[in-house]
Order: structure tokens, then C-alpha cells, then sequence
């Protein structure tokens, strides 16, 4: 850039005056400016610089690493996840377990201290199972027993029941039934012996059962009543609205999981009593075990008395068989469709407010995963996603009005 400045007087060296007012006159300075400039170069013209080739191999390098670790971190928990299984269900099966006996408990709080209300739930919780125990198992037992001895006798009466009939004598002559099925009954009492290993299996199945119930017993006890400091301490470290968003989520799945589970105890109670009802009628033996067994399977959604109800059936084929048989499948085929689309629709409208779809889907899909414990969580596991998922969509919609609108048209103009 070239610049050049320049001045010029008169030739006296005097001052000159203005004709005009006769003033004195400065002399005149002339200025000139020139500027030369030089075009700058384009951006993307050229090779990158080493400084910022060194950049973006650092950065790229960054990145594969993050995937990596990523990819590391979600390998090493899910395989935790596998090895912690068991205890994980435990603790999972527990949190549903003090959600359900929260209600009961805040309930007896408001007349007498919270600690003695959990210790009255609790020991009314631990009473229920012993009492269907001692009511179910000591008639089983027996008549299991006197079955066994009585079975020479049962084989006897089917003997002469085939020779006063032709086609069944025919039938008995060419394939031996009545014989092999006398060996079986003389032979029924001493097997009884060799039936030991099946029973120290049995027993070592049912001890580690009962460590489990044990252990998700005393967890559920930690968790009523200490649970709801450990999710305040939890949404203390959040801030407000966040905080005020989670413990309305976390209230609602609460209220629906715990709902659920009364509603689907009422209708398990309901189901065992007019079971029991129904088999006193027929005369059927073992009716109040048969009823609990019934009530306990009604618990399973869907399937549960289908199941329980074809066991039934098969005890009623040596009652009255074929009155007591027919009147009891048609009492439970009845009963089934009236709880399918009266008592199940209003219990899941009420309290988890789930599609019929989403209930089969969900209870498929946690029988095949997780068996029995699967199906009968299922529900309220769909109910807390459904409810956790309309928490978060309402929560960004509240932050999305609360912004100003300069912040809201900033954002809109970045995203496009």
C-alpha cells in the first residue's frame, strides 16, 4: 500500500487574503491517498496445514476411543448383569413386593407407629402362606397315601367292571390291560421306598425356594421402610423441575403397580371362593386345597385358571364321573370368559390403564422370558414403562412452553 501526500503554497510566501472579507487565507494543502490492496485468499484453497492435519488425526483418534470404551463398558455390564442375575430378580420381585404392602402399611400408619405397622403387615404376610400350607398339605399327604393302598382294590373294581363287558373283555384279552395294570397296584406300595430320590430333590428344590422367599421377604421389609428416604436422597441431587417430574412418575407407578396387585388379589380370592363353592356342591374331595390351588393359579394373568381349571377337571373324572366332569367344565369355561372380559378389563382400566394387546404381548413375552415370575410381572412392569414414558413426553413438552420465545425461534433456526 502506497501512500503519497503533497502540499502547495503561494509563490510570496506570504499568507494569502481573502478578496472577500480581506481575512488572511491559509494555504492549501492537497492530499492524495492511494491504496493498493491484496486479494485474500480463499477459504479451501490449498493444502490443510500440518498444525491442523495433526488435529483432526488427534480428534478422529479421540472418537474410535469413545467407541471403543463405549462398546467395552456396555459389554462388562450386560455381562455383570448375567452373573448378578439372580439377586437382581430378587431385589426386582421385592421392589413389586413392597410396592403392593406400601398401601396397607400407610394405611395402618395413620393409627399407630409406622414400625408397627410394617411388623403387623408383614407378620399377616407370613401367616398367609403357612396357613394355606397347613390347610392344603396335611389332606394331600394322606389322601396320597391311603390312594397308594387302595389301589389293589381300584384295580380289582375296574377287573370285574371289564368282564361284565364284552368289547372290553375282547380288548383286555388281546392286549393283558387288567393284568399289567394289577402288577402296577401290587407293586405301587413297595416303590414307595425309591421314590426317596425324587423326594431329596424335591425337598432341595423347595429349601432353595424358600431362601429365595426369605430373602426377598427381609428386602421388601428394607424397602417399606427405608424406600422413600433412599428415592428423596435420590431426587434431592436433581433439580427442581426435574426432581418434581421423576417423583410424579415414580407416585403414579407406585399407585398403578399397587392398584394392580389388590385387584388382581380380589379377583384370585373371588375365583377360590366360588371354586370352592362349586366343588362342595359336586362333592369333589380335596375342595379346599383344589380351591387355593385354583385362586393361586387365577393369579397368572390370562391362563391361570384355563390351567388350574383342567387340573380340577381331571380330579373330577374319578368323582361323579360324568356329572360332576360336565358341570364342572361348563362352571369354569363361564367363569373364564366372564373374568376375561368383566373383572380383568375393569381391574386393568383402573389401575394400569393398558390395551388388551399390550397385557397378552407383555404377559408373552415375560412367560418366555422369566416363566411364572415372568407372567406375573409382566403387567406391572408394562404399566410402570407406559407411565414412565408419558412422565418423560410431558416433562420435555413443559420445558419446551416454558422457554422464551427468542430461545424457542434461536433453537428452530439452529435445527434448520
Amino acid at each position: 500500500m502506497t501512500v503519497r501526500v503533497g502540499s502547495r503554497g503561494h509563490k510570496s510566501g506570504r499568507p494569502a487574503t481573502d478578496s472577500a472579507g480581506g481575512r488572511e487565507r491559509l494555504p492549501s494543502v492537497e492530499k492524495r491517498l492511494t491504496v493498493t490492496t491484496i486479494p485474500a485468499q480463499r477459504a479451501g484453497d490449498g493444502r490443510p496445514t500440518p498444525v491442523s492435519q495433526r488435529a483432526s488425526d488427534l480428534l478422529s483418534t479421540r472418537v474410535v476411543l469413545r467407541i471403543v470404551l463405549t462398546v467395552l463398558i456396555v459389554i462388562g455390564t450386560i455381562a455383570l448383569i448375567w452373573v448378578l442375575w439372580q439377586p437382581i430378580a430378587w431385589i426386582i420381585i421385592a421392589a413389586f413386593v413392597a410396592v403392593a404392602l406400601a398401601g396397607p402399611v400407610n394405611l395402618l400408619a395413620r393409627v399407630m407407629p409406622r414400625a408397627l405397622a410394617i411388623t403387623t403387615v408383614y407378620i399377616a404376610v407370613l401367616l398367609i402362606p403357612i396357613g394355606i400350607s397347613a390347610a392344603v398339605l396335611p389332606p394331600i399327604v394322606d389322601q396320597g397315601v391311603n390312594f397308594v393302598n387302595d389301589l389293589p382294590g381300584y384295580a380289582d373294581d375296574l377287573q370285574n367292571e371289564v368282564q361284565k363287558n364284552p368289547d372290553l373283555a375282547k380288548l383286555n384279552h388281546d392286549f393283558g390291560l387288567t393284568n399289567e395294570l394289577n402288577r402296577i397296584a401290587q407293586d405301587a406300595p413297595t416303590k414307595i421306598g425309591e421314590a426317596a430320590t425324587i423326594i431329596r430333590d424335591f425337598g432341595s428344590g423347595l429349601v432353595s425356594s424358600l431362601f429365595a422367599g426369605l430373602t426377598i421377604y427381609i428386602l421388601s421389609i428394607f424397602m417399606v421402610a427405608r424406600g422413600r428416604s433412599w428415592i428423596d436422597g435420590l431426587l434431592s441431587l436433581r433439580t427442581g423441575r426435574e426432581s418434581k417430574a421423576a417423583s410424579v412418575a415414580l407416585d403414579r407407578i407406585s399407585n398403578a403397580v399397587g392398584n394392580y396387585i389388590a385387584g388382581a388379589a380380589v379377583q384370585a380370592t373371588i375365583a377360590g371362593f366360588c371354586a370352592f363353592i362349586i366343588l362342595t356342591i359336586l362333592g369333589v374331595p380335596f375342595a379346599g386345597a383344589l380351591a387355593v390351588l385354583y385362586a393361586l393359579f387365577d393369579l397368572i394373568p390370562l391362563v391361570g385358571a384355563f390351567i388350574a381349571g383342567t387340573i380340577i377337571l381331571l380330579v373330577t373324572l374319578f368323582t361323579d364321573f360324568p356329572t360332576a366332569s360336565i358341570i364342572w367344565f361348563v362352571y369354569a369355561s363361564a367363569y373364564q370368559t366372564f373374568e376375561n372380559y368383566v373383572i380383568q378389563p375393569q381391574i386393568h382400566r383402573r389401575a394400569v390403564a393398558l390395551e388388551p394387546f399390550v397385557v397378552l404381548v407383555s404377559v408373552l413375552f415375560g412367560a418366555t422370558l422369566f416363566g411364572v415370575v415372568g407372567a406375573l410381572l409382566a403387567i406391572p412392569v408394562a404399566a410402570a414403562i407406559q407411565i414412565g414414558a408419558q412422565e418423560w413426553w410431558r416433562y420435555r413438552l413443559d420445558q419446551q412452553d416454558s422457554q422464551p420465545p427468542a430461545a424457542t425461534a434461536t433453537a428452530a433456526s439452529v435445527d434448520s
